[in-house]
């Protein structure tokens, strides 16, 4: 299959054309180079080539939404990613050709064949969604997706928050910090705390979902500020930032409290520099507090609890898909340069398609 590498400002759209238009192109995005740092928009190659046409046993899906996720700087490395291939991530999208087990025309589906417009996929890489849920499309990357079940998991299986008690995350104005800040309410929290990069956000996460409080860690000293806003300790902390912000955490954590530990995107951009531990890490002996870490890649099994949990209160209102929407394949890179800025509020997303929603 010829392809053909372009740079970003290309006009090629991606969508399927008319009767008599120009004939179908797809796009894909590849990692070109590793990046040293901050990752930049050369170490991609947006690739054209023609929509791919489905052999006996898989289907053609058109994405509609694609995931951008912190993670995705770590899978960067040499060792995950390979260069000049086709990049990996959460998708959802329409089944459009093509015949498979359990797969048919018209189906809505999850994959992981994200950054990229078109994707064959065989029976066992495609989850069909269910319908009629009353719920928006995109929320099936976001609160019901992988960023939700990472909330969901950190705080009822993870950290095993208990009604009544006081919660903290860091990074809480991303997707898995707003998904946490909700479901910790749902759940029966008593206070939910956040820390965020901007004043806006802070404000957003009172406002908006439903956050006690929260603070701009640029604003001061970061564990001067968690003390004033909890000052009554931390029983779960939900951990995505590592370094100074965990050795305040750590600080604040009341005696049994529980930590789960999602990610260090402080870590990220320098991933061969050797991580320093909080200096007040023999403090979890102290205070007997827990903290553990997890991959929601180990607990896919629980998909369906957390539908069942997360699905009437979005119907109620009760929890907000909240969402950043970047529009059009060309703004992969940026949407996702974007995330490791914290230029988005909640779950970043780049629609490439018609959802369809009402």
């Amino acid at each position: 299959m010829s392809a053909a590498v372009t740079g970003p400002a290309s006009t090629a759209t991606g969508r399927a054309p008319t009767a008599t238009g120009p004939a179908p192109v797809a796009v894909t995005y590849h990692q070109v180079a590793r990046p040293v740092g901050m990752p930049v928009a050369d170490d991609f190659a947006r690739v054209e080539h023609a929509v791919p046409v489905p052999t006996a046993g898989t289907v053609l899906v058109e994405n509609i939404y694609l995931s951008v996720d912190p993670y995705m700087r770590e899978a960067m490395e040499e060792g995950v990613w390979e260069l000049n291939a086709p990049l990996e991530g959460r998708a959802v999208g329409r089944v459009v050709a093509g015949s498979a087990p359990g797969l048919a025309v018209g189906d809505l589906v999850s994959h992981r064949r994200g950054w990229r417009t078109h994707a064959l996929l065989a029976p066992g890489e495609a989850r069909v969604l269910p319908r009629g849920q009353g719920v928006p499309l995109r929320a099936r990357l976001g609160v019901l997706g992988g960023t939700g079940l990472t909330a969901y998991v950190g705080l009822t299986r993870t950290a095993r928050l208990r009604p009544g008690e006081t919660v903290f995350v860091d990074s809480a104005a991303g997707g898995v910090g707003t998904a946490v800040g909700q479901f910790a309410r749902v759940l029966g929290a008593a206070r939910v705390y956040g820390s965020t990069g901007s004043a806006a956000k802070a404000e957003h996460l009172v406002r908006d979902l439903g956050f006690d409080a929260a603070f701009d860690r640029h604003r001061g000293p970061y564990a001067e500020q968690l003390a004033a806003i909890a000052p009554e300790g931390v029983d779960v902390g939900f951990e995505n930032v590592g370094g100074e912000q965990l050795e305040a955490l750590i600080g604040a954590m009341r005696e049994h409290g529980r930590i789960a530990w999602c990610g260090s995107i402080a870590q990220y951009n320098d991933p061969h520099r050797p991580p320093a531990a909080p200096r007040n890490l023999y403090d979890l002996v102290h205070k007997a507090v827990r903290l553990e870490g997890f991959l929601v890649r180990h607990h896919t099994r629980l998909q369906g609890e957390l539908e069942e949990f997360c699905v009437p209160h979005l119907r109620s209102g009760r929890i907000v898909p909240d969402d950043t929407v970047v529009p059009g394949i060309d703004g992969m890179v940026d949407a996702f340069l974007g995330v490791l800025r914290g230029a988005n509020t909640g779950k970043m997303i780049v629609q490439v398609g018609d959802p369809e929603e009402k």
